[in-house]
Parts: structure tokens; sequence; C-alpha cells
């Protein structure tokens, strides 16, 4: 429930790795900061449509996702306009739904999903667990890390009792280190 622990780096790296072993991956950029949009090569100016329009607009992902350079990786990116997102869900029907319907609707044209997810735990991030079949873990290789981890575990404690009850937790990667 911090920035800076590798959470972008992690999703562009794994998503990128299992793109060049042959499977077709989409990665969603959740962030407002739109950084995995940015790592992966795509310039701010060529953001059309993005994940703002796939929750709020409720946009699909075909409408959405554009190719990137790398073969087999589609990207949702992410715009400024994702940084009002959280204030606009607040009264919207279906709210911490939204992408999982989203995903539900989508063609069985990718083999996996990445979500990469905004530094704090709001709408957005509620959204992507939602979503979620399973939440990888960068965990920063020092002490005061283990804390947001327990909090971690209570949030997804409370989004699998009342959200996700089939989320589950593939494991843990030690980012920094």
């Amino acid at each position: 429930q911090k920035g800076g622990v590798g959470k972008t780096t992690t999703a562009i790296n794994i998503a990128t790795a299992l793109a060049a072993t042959g499977w077709k991956v989409l990665l969603i950029d959740l962030d407002p900061q739109g950084n995995a949009s940015t790592g992966i090569g795509l310039n701010a100016a060529d953001r059309t449509t993005s994940s703002y329009d796939l929750v709020i607009d409720q946009l699909t992902i075909p409408e959405c996702a554009v190719p990137t350079r790398i073969p087999g990786l589609d990207l949702v990116p992410a715009t400024v306009d994702l940084s009002g997102a959280e204030v606009e869900l607040v009264n919207a029907e279906n709210r911490t739904g939204r992408l999982r319907a989203a995903l539900q609707a989508a063609d069985a044209g990718h083999d996996i999903c990445l979500i990469d997810c905004p530094p704090s735990l709001g709408l957005l991030t509620l959204n992507a667990l939602s979503a979620a079949d399973t939440l990888l873990v960068p965990l920063q290789c020092e002490f005061f890390a283990l804390e947001g981890l327990s909090q971690l575990l209570q949030t997804v404690e409370r989004v699998q009792e009342r959200f996700n009850p089939d989320l589950g937790i593939i494991g843990i990667v030690l980012t920094m280190y």
C-alpha cells in the first residue's frame, strides 16, 4: 500500500518475459502515473483510450488495448484522466466490479492479464483485486516492509469476504535486493 517497491517494474518485466515465451499477454496500467505505459514505450500523445475509459466509461478491452512493440504484449494504457477516477467511482454503480466485468466480457484473446496497481488502496486497487485470480506481491527487502505485508494480508481477507472469494496470493517477489 505504498509506492516505490517495484510494482511497475515487476509488472513490465513479467509481462515482457511471458510475451517472449509465446504467451498472449495483456497489461493493464491502472496507476494514474502511467509509468507502465511509459515503460513499455507508449508516448502520452498516443494514448487515445485508456484504463480510465475501461473503468469509468465502460468501454471494452478491445476498444482500449493497443499493441506494443513487444510481440504478443498488448497494453491498456493509463492517462492523467485516471487520477480523477477514484472520485468518480464513489457514486458509480458496481464501483468495485467494473474491471472484473470488462475482463469477463472480453474474448479469450489473451492467455494472461497483469494489472499494474496504483500505490494506494482505493477504488482502482479494489477493482484490480476484485478482478484478479491471484496476487503477486512485490516486497522491498527491508524490515518495515513486513508491516505493510501484514496490512495487505488483512486487505486481501476483506476483499475475499466482500468482493472476490477466489482471490489468492501466488507469491511474494523480493525487490531491490
